[in-house]
């Protein structure tokens, strides 16, 4: 940039001068830097001495002067060490700063070393729940702290998570509060390694600074770039709205559990074919064996069996020497995990190790989705199971739901409000019933909108209905999903749509979650 500046002010003229002239005023001794690894300090240091020789022959060119500069003589201030260990201040005063960027390390809260957590909780141990964050989120704290009162800018790249579900409210809620505000944004993208063996990485860019910025805000995304009067913290144009974790719904509707966590090793659980050979030694056993699905069974539609001894007497079970032998393994696999959760439940080894949504007598048919669903899917797959099946640990499950329900949850409107909220397990939506479910604000339909929503949550079923054979994962691939199914969505969104009173001809998703995070913090307010 400054050699294009040099270029136009002196339009090809020769420079005059001694041997002590330095037309430049940019140089690599106002890069500062900290970086934990003594070979990436060595590369740093290199690859800033090459820039800087490559632009000095391009501004030789330019001014048509030969200037004597040997890059091994600059200095460079790339310090080695923990830059979270490290005060900012000594590497830099913060008021001769004027930006920062960095890509902080991508370490998964259940991934960090034990030094990372010491780290964590140095940095982050005031916040509320600060030991769901990231990695990350400690050079977003670090970075707020130091710019106080200064005119800094920053930007991170960062993993995505820290912008999504549990993690927004404990890192951006205090922020916030302090004074951050998001200039701009990067939403989502797919970060590929160059390495040999390829690793992709789900990231953002996040922008930031302590004081308001006269210019347009800005969100990019998939190539397109869109004009943002306010950016919050899940990076979407709205206002600073912080979705927070809560055990019950925020609304007047059914609750949502998550299904039986065994922890029994799988000695409880079978394939069709283990099934019927397991029944063929143990005949008695047949009445304690029911349908069982995780998340990928319930996508696949592929069955599967558990042992379901919730009910069985003692003198029952004596009788049945293979189920013993199977109560011995769970309990056996119990006491030796390391886990002190699961140990715990040794002492109950008939139960399910998660029993909440079972803890009652249940005679009803349930709504269900998998926690995970995958991000190409428009919409996450529900359906009603038999009050027979077992819903796994990667199973949400709504007992007795009605069709009004299934209507909202399949809608546009319900899974833009999802795909914003929810957290990812990589890329694809992790949905939860704290964050996602228990949040979300439900419409006030009256009669006739309400019976429109039935019809058209029937009419997908019913357009499922005509596809036995196939899975849910081949009903909702983009490529397979059969027309009259497609259809029927997109009644059902116009339907729930006109229930909110949004225009569905004009709104984006964008405007769609803007407007539910209104509706929340009214909710939120009212429920105080």
């Amino acid at each position: 940039m400054e050699n294009k500046a040099l270029d136009k002010l002196h339009r090809g003229q020769i420079q005059f001068g001694d041997s002590t002239f330095n037309p430049i005023k940019v140089s690599i001794s106002q890069f500062y830097g900290i970086e934990i690894n003594d070979f990436a300090v060595t590369v740093a240091k290199t690859a800033l001495w090459i820039a800087e020789s490559q632009m000095m022959k391009e501004t030789e060119s330019i001014l048509h002067l030969n200037l004597d500069f040997l890059p091994l003589k600059s200095y460079t201030n790339i310090i080695e060490g923990n830059s979270l260990r490290i005060d900012w201040n000594d590497v830099i005063p913060k008021e001769e700063l004027s930006y920062i960027m960095g890509n902080p390390p991508f370490v998964g809260t259940k991934l960090m070393s034990k030094a990372q957590k010491e780290d964590t909780k140095l940095i982050l141990g005031k916040l509320k729940d600060y030991g769901v964050l990231d990695y990350v989120a400690c050079w977003y704290k670090i970075a707020a702290d130091y710019i106080t009162n200064t005119n800094i800018n920053c930007a991170f790249v960062s993993t995505n998570s820290i912008c999504q579900g549990e993690q927004v409210a404990p890192l951006w809620k205090p922020l916030y509060s302090e004074g951050i505000t998001i200039n701009f944004a990067h939403k989502t993208f797919r970060w590929d390694s160059e390495a040999s063996i390829k690793a992709h990485v789900h990231c953002i860019i996040v922008g930031f600074s302590k004081y308001n910025l006269n210019i347009q805000k800005k969100i990019f995304e998939n190539g397109r770039v869109i004009n943002a009067f306010n950016i919050n913290p899940y990076l979407i144009d709205g206002d600073n709205v912080f979705i927070e974790n809560v055990r019950n719904p925020i609304c007047n509707v059914p609750a949502m559990y998550l299904g039986c966590d065994f922890k029994d090793g799988d000695y409880y659980i079978f394939s069709e074919e283990e099934k019927d050979e397991f029944i063929k030694k143990e005949p008695q056993a047949q009445k304690y064996i029911k349908p069982y699905m995780t998340g990928r069974d319930f996508i696949n539609r592929k069955p599967r069996y558990c042992l379901w001894l919730k009910d069985a007497t003692p003198d029952e079970l004596k009788k049945c020497p293979n189920i013993m032998e199977r109560i011995a393994q769970v309990k056996d696999f119990r006491e030796k995990s390391d886990s002190s959760d699961t140990k715990r439940y040794a002492e109950f080894p008939t139960r399910p190790a998660r029993l909440r949504y079972y803890s009652e007598d249940r005679n009803v048919n349930s709504l269900a989705l998998p926690r995970i669903s995958s991000q190409t899917r428009r919409y996450v797959p529900m359906e009603i199971l038999n009050k027979d099946t077992i819903g796994g640990a990667s199973i949400l499950m709504i007992p007795d739901a009605t069709t009004y329900l299934f209507g909202i949850l399949n809608s546009n409107v319900h899974m833009a409000w999802m795909r914003t909220v929810c957290g990812r397990m990589k890329s694809d939506y992790r949905y939860s019933n704290g964050v996602v479910y228990n949040t979300f604000p439900w419409p006030t339909p009256n009669e006739k909108q309400k019976a429109k929503i039935e019809q058209t949550a029937q009419a997908i079923l019913d357009a499922r209905a005509k596809y036995p054979n196939s899975s849910l994962a081949d009903l909702y691939d983009e490529l397979t999903m059969p027309v009259e199914l497609r259809k029927a969505h997109q009644q059902n969104d116009i339907a729930v749509m006109e229930a909110y009173g949004f225009d569905w001809h004009k709104m984006t998703e964008s405007d769609c979650v803007a407007e539910l995070m209104k509706m929340y913090q009214r909710l939120v307010e009212d429920n105080k």
